[in-house]
Parts: C-alpha cells; sequence; structure tokens
C-alpha cells in the first residue's frame, strides 16, 4: 500500500515537478536538456556488463571518481552508466571521464516504479551503487524485486538528516532495510544508518581522501596564481546564499588591503547576483571568466570565481581556504580537496553534514573554526600576517589528507563479492 500510494503521489506531482524543471532551466539551461531521460527513455547502451552509479550532483560526482577508475581498471569487461540529478553534477562527470569510452552519463529517471523499470530493463545493471545519502525508494524496490544489489557507497548520515529520516520512516524504513550492504564514512554514520534499519553496514571512510588533485588542474592554479602576483589570497570556497554578504561587510577595516578575496558560489545561477553584491560594495572585481590569460589589476579587490570544474585550481591558487556553506545553518562542505593541496582551512560553526570529518582536521591543527564572518576575517588576518603559523598549519593539512587515504581499497573489497 505504501509503495502505490508513493508512486501516485509521484504521477500526480509530475506534472509540477515537470514545470520546475523548465523553470529553473531560465537560469541553468541543463535543466531542459535531456528531459526524457528523467521520464525513463535513454539512447542505446554499449553491449559491455554495466555497473550503475548514481552520484547526484557535483560533489558526489568528484568523490566516487577514485572508484569509477579502480572499477575500470579491475574489470576491464564492464562499464559503467553514471547517473546525476543535476546539469552541474553531469557537467562535472564529462569532465572527469570524457577520456573513458566505457562511462556512459544521464540522468536518474524520477523515483517511480515505470520510469525506474524501464531504466533497468534497458540497462541491465549487474550493481546498483547509490553515492553518499542517496536512498530512493522505488529504485531500491525495483532493484530488490529483480534481485539486483543495492550498495549505499560512501555513506553518511548526519543526526540532523536522521531526525528528518525518522518524520518519513514509513517510507524510508522500508528502504533503508532493503539495501544489499552500505559503506560508511565513520564509525558515527555506521551506528546511524544500522539504527535506521540498514541490515549491513562497514566503515570503509570517505572515499574523498583518496581524490587526487588533477595536474591539469594544479597547473591552472599555478598560471592563475601568476596572473594574481604576489598579493596573499583568501579563498572562500563553495560559498551560499547569504554567506558572500557576511564575508563582505567583515572585509572593511581589517588591515588585509593588499590582499586578493577570491569566491567562488557554489551554484552557477547565482554568479550574477554575487557579482551584484560585490559592486554594490563599491569594491573593484574582476571575473574569473573574463581575466583570459591577462593579469589581475592590482586595484581588483575580489575576483569572482565564475567557473565550473575548477575547484582544484583555486584551491592550488590560494593562500589559505574558508570552505562555505558553514556561516549559516546549511551543513557545511567537504573540506578535504583543500587539505589535499595542503591549504590552511578555516570553517564557520555549520558543519553537522561533516561533522566528524570537520572535527578531526581541527585536532589534526588543519583546520580553524570560526564563529562568524568577522571572525573569518580576523583569523585570516592573523595567518596572512604569520607566515610560519599559515607553513605549520598547511603541513598539517596536507598530512591529514593523506593518513586518511584507502577508503577506495577498502571498497573495491567489499565489492567483489557482488562482480
Amino acid at each position: 500500500m505504501i509503495s502505490v500510494l508513493y508512486n501516485l503521489a509521484w504521477w500526480i506531482a509530475l506534472p509540477m515537478v515537470l514545470a520546475r524543471l523548465w523553470w529553473r532551466g531560465r537560469k541553468e539551461p541543463g535543466y531542459r536538456r535531456h528531459v526524457w531521460e528523467r521520464l525513463g527513455w535513454y539512447a542505446p547502451a554499449t553491449g559491455l556488463t554495466r555497473i550503475w552509479i548514481h552520484a547526484v550532483s557535483v560533489g558526489e560526482t568528484r568523490a566516487v571518481a577514485p572508484l569509477i577508475e579502480a572499477l575500470l581498471a579491475a574489470y576491464p569487461t564492464h562499464s559503467i552508466i553514471l547517473t546525476h540529478m543535476t546539469p552541474t553534477g553531469r557537467s562535472a562527470g564529462q569532465s572527469l571521464f570524457a577520456h573513458q569510452p566505457r562511462v556512459q552519463q544521464a540522468y536518474l529517471p524520477y523515483d517511480t516504479a515505470y520510469m525506474v523499470g524501464r531504466f533497468i530493463r534497458h540497462f541491465s545493471p549487474r550493481l546498483c551503487l547509490l553515492i553518499e545519502t542517496e536512498v530512493w525508494p522505488s529504485l531500491i524496490d525495483q532493484c530488490s524485486k529483480r534481485s539486483l544489489p543495492v550498495l549505499l557507497m560512501n555513506a553518511r548520515l548526519s543526526e540532523r538528516s536522521l531526525k528528518k529520516a525518522h518524520r518519513l520512516a514509513w517510507l524510508m524504513r522500508p528502504a533503508a532495510a532493503q539495501l544489499t550492504c552500505v559503506a560508511a564514512q565513520t564509525q558515527e554514520d555506521a551506528a546511524r544508518l544500522h539504527a535506521f534499519g540498514a541490515p549491513r553496514v562497514e566503515v570503509t571512510g570517505s572515499i574523498k581522501f583518496d581524490v587526487t588533485p588533477p595536474p591539469a588542474m594544479c597547473q591552472l592554479g599555478a598560471d592563475l596564481r601568476r596572473q594574481i602576483g604576489s598579493r596573499p589570497v583568501i579563498l572562500c570556497a563553495s560559498t551560499r546564499d547569504g554567506e558572500e554578504a557576511l564575508i563582505l561587510d567583515a572585509l572593511d577595516g581589517l588591515g588585509l588591503a593588499e590582499a586578493l578575496l577570491l569566491i567562488v558560489p557554489r551554484h552557477p545561477q547565482r554568479f550574477a547576483e554575487v557579482e551584484r553584491l560585490i559592486a554594490g560594495r563599491g569594491l573593484s572585481l574582476q571575473r574569473r571568466s573574463e581575466l583570459g590569460t591577462a593579469a589581475l589589476a592590482q586595484k581588483t579587490a575580489v575576483l569572482l570565481g565564475d567557473s565550473m570544474g575548477e575547484m582544484f585550481a583555486y584551491y592550488a591558487a590560494c593562500d589559505l581556504a574558508f570552505i562555505g556553506g558553514s556561516l549559516l545553518p546549511l551543513g557545511g562542505q567537504n573540506l578535504i580537496e583543500a587539505c589535499a593541496l595542503g591549504k590552511p582551512v578555516l570553517i564557520g560553526p555549520h558543519t553537522f553534514n561533516f561533522a566528524s570529518v570537520t572535527e578531526d582536521a581541527i585536532s589534526a591543527g588543519a583546520a580553524q573554526r570560526v564563529s562568524d564572518g568577522a571572525d573569518l576575517m580576523r583569523k585570516a588576518q592573523t595567518l596572512l600576517h604569520n607566515p610560519p603559523l599559515r607553513t605549520a598549519m598547511a603541513e598539517k593539512a596536507l598530512a591529514f589528507a593523506q593518513q586518511h587515504r584507502g577508503a577506495t581499497a577498502r571498497s573495491m573489497n567489499l565489492l567483489r563479492a557482488y562482480l
């Protein structure tokens, strides 16, 4: 009965879902492309045995890259069907796997039995891997009915997300119980997932620690740094709505006139909005997309990172990095990439989506917690004016990233039983 009601709700909501998709396409045209895939209709598939991996957006797509590379190397007769929900996730996948003819991309169909069933019949995957927090009741149910193993990989579940899941326990608990196996990032994640009903949970660590900074991105970052010159660079990475205003309000009067503020909003549809916000404060700015190969103007106070897929380059070009989504109660973002490039990390008070790794990084001396925008700028000022302290923190960040590697190998050991 629950499955019937859930599917009926999807069909009733479908016109509104499609209308919203079209509406979002005003700012992100990618939402208006490949719409048929979201309804379960796809281009022809290759004849190889397929592994289905669902990575909803950019973060999950970048995180799963080491596992995809390991699977392709270990199983040369298999291909990957990589599904997403967002155009930015699909674009990230195209950038990462353009050199891999055995990786095919598509949008995940909406979670109705009919559409998911069409997807499974079309691609005939041997295994389904969901990444991090993606639990779709109809998807899991359709896989279970076809004896198709479903594993939740690199899984995380915060205390806050667990409370939300309990409010939908009538729907989510049966789905969790049908998962074949869960590979959790931490012991805390594992305990919460098991308590919610996942029958088998293993702790494999975070695959994000195994992401290797691409040499091309490191070179791009070095080139960008040469364009900037000798000025210290404060990177504000993956900022969310409302955070840029807090950062800009705190910028004045802190003795950071010589520093360059590099702001990279998390969502591309906000680039123009953030540009207006900066200009409205009378600050001289340039866009990364308009910089080309020219040197950055000395008078420029803010560089707006309005490009996709270049976050590693931004990290490579900076002296220290603030990780967005954490000044406001949004849960924070992944700080591992910054640590992997040996950058001191500043992070706000709201990191419930990445609680364990954030606390571990702070304990290791790789990151510092800031309370608000003013505290962020004060701590940035301290680090920029104290090179030995900044160097020591950078070394601890790199060591922290390196000592937690190995989740990909542990995940592969787990997957061999199903391949």
